[in-house]
């Protein structure tokens, strides 16, 4: 119209930058009415949508966009990275592709389609993806740090703590490798560098970290102002977590009611903290992502595991034992347990075993599913529509070993599959048992009364529970070895990096 000032794709970019999203859409969509043939203009829209997590209106926009200019690099890249997003990894895959194929030298597109890679279990081919990523800007902090993923899955953990570092010397904000080398030196037993990276990973906010120090130190009612005062992390759980072990209940079913009622009830850290609070004061748990959680622990066989004479377990002990897997410190053992466990991550190896077995984990979840899929609790509401794992690793017990009780927050699913299982369990018939139960030692009990769920596994089976539950390993005195793998299913995490193309 005359007499006013036209807008430049600059102006967008502008509020874009200022995270001024929807402001950028209404220019944006008046735009592509007066040029609905700019391509640019829809894929600007999709980075605003994406920016939202409104991952299926971005997908449209980058469809508009690619239909206008069907060699468009950056719109294939930024459709693969939200495909991917909601669980369409094939796809994702496909327009990675595309977009490396029609801009060869187009950096974020090798490194999409390295995580589409590694998130299919490719990780030889996810490698030399973020390798070419590399080789075509030697400062991608992301890139570095998603090679250093590969790394630490394969058990190279030189190579992993060097590709953090460099990704954190190239970008000192990139959480993601602080986090990593966090996991890394914790895996390695090293858990005072391990707290320091997690420390960094959080970002730095003071009163966190004041309450963090309070809270390891026992004074948990003054860690509570911190928490609530720094609005960081997650501050909420820890608030919670103190007025628990400070034993101030009512607060704690106060700020849990108050934390929670407009958001989903996913946190499995609050929902160990809610199912341990139900039983100890004997009441309905509040927090409704799986208030009964020992209905929901599987005990069942894998077939395959026994199939040709236990030819596939034979196999797993066989490449566990001796295809280089790296061995670590597990920070759940007992003082003076006899345990190794490996590194990395064995369902990224290439073992072929390994790979077999994951599919028959993968088919035996989705069964559990189906068993469960009329329940109203947030555990199978949002259940993950497909099965990936986050970490999977060898347990090898002998002699006296036993794990404490612990859980898995991180997780979605948390279980074990059985490869070796001694043959005497002595006199009560328990030892080497799994013991499930919400009861955890570092709470505080009003009574002993907790429920419990003791089962004792044979080679060839699977247990596996939501990933709030605790479980421990009972003390066994056999002379044989006690093999497991365990394992957790993630959930659907919404973690962009910096694949998207603009």
């Amino acid at each position: 119209m005359t007499g006013q000032k036209e807008i430049k794709i600059s102006d967008i970019d502008n509020l874009i930058s200022k995270g001024q999203f929807k402001e950028a859409l209404t220019i944006l969509d008046n735009l592509s009415q007066s040029k609905p043939n700019n391509p640019d203009l829809f894929l600007m829209g999709g980075n605003c949508y994406g920016a939202m997590q409104s991952f299926e209106q971005a997908i449209l926009c980058y469809q508009e966009a690619i239909k206008l200019k069907p060699d468009f690099s950056e719109a294939h890249n930024n459709i693969s990275v939200y495909l991917k997003e909601i669980g369409e990894l094939e796809k994702a895959l496909l327009h990675a592709k595309k977009s490396v194929k029609f801009k060869p030298d187009f950096a974020p597109a090798h490194n999409n389609l390295g995580v589409c890679l590694y998130e299919l279990g490719r990780p030889k081919e996810a490698e030399s993806s973020y390798k070419r990523a590399i080789a075509l800007e030697p400062n991608y902090a992301d890139a570095h740090n998603n090679i250093g993923n590969i790394y630490k899955d394969s058990g190279q953990v030189d190579e992993a703590i060097s590709s953090y570092k460099k990704a954190i010397e190239i970008n000192p904000n990139c959480s993601g490798a602080y986090d990593s080398l966090g996991a890394t030196y914790s895996e390695l037993g090293r858990n005072e560098e391990a707290n320091a990276f997690y420390g960094k990973a959080r970002g730095s906010n003071k009163d966190f970290e004041q309450g963090l120090s309070l809270f390891g130190d026992a004074n948990f009612t003054e860690a509570t102002k911190f928490f609530e005062k720094s609005q960081h992390a997650d501050w909420k759980a820890k608030t919670l977590e103190s007025h628990y072990r400070a034993e101030e209940y009512d607060l704690f079913k106060e700020k849990l009611i108050n934390f929670t009622k407009n958001e989903p009830h996913i946190a499995r850290t609050i929902a160990a903290l809610s199912a341990h609070y139900a039983q100890n004061l004997k009441t309905d748990d509040p927090y409704n992502f799986c208030p009964n959680p020992l209905n929901f622990v599987c005990h069942e066989k894998i077939p395959e595991l026994t199939e040709n004479n236990n030819q596939l377990t034979n196999e797993l002990i066989k490449d566990i034992k001796t295809a280089g897997v790296l061995k670590r410190e597990y920070q759940y053992l007992s003082h003076g347990t006899a345990l190794e466990q490996s590194g990395g991550h064995l369902f990224k190896r290439s073992e072929k075993s390994l790979k077999k077995l994951s599919t028959a984990l993968i088919k035996t979840i989705k069964r559990y599913y189906l068993r469960y899929q009329n329940e109203k609790n947030e555990f199978i509401l949002s259940f993950p529509k497909k099965i990936t794992f986050s970490s999977a690793w060898s347990i090898e017990m002998k002699t006296g070993g036993h794990l404490s009780a612990h859980n898995h927050p991180e997780g979605w699913i948390s279980g074990a599959l059985y490869l070796a299982i001694p043959k005497e369990n002595g006199e009560d018939g328990q030892e080497g048992a799994i013991e499930l139960s919400a009861d955890f030692h570092q709470y505080p009990k009003l009574h002993n009364e907790f429920d419990k769920k003791l089962i004792l596994p044979e080679v060839g089976d699977v247990v596996f529970f939501p990933s709030n539950l605790y479980h421990r390993t009972v003390p066994f005195k056999s002379n044989e070895e006690r093999i497991c793998i365990a394992f957790d299913v993630k959930h659907d995490v919404k973690n962009f990096g910096s694949n998207i193309g603009s």
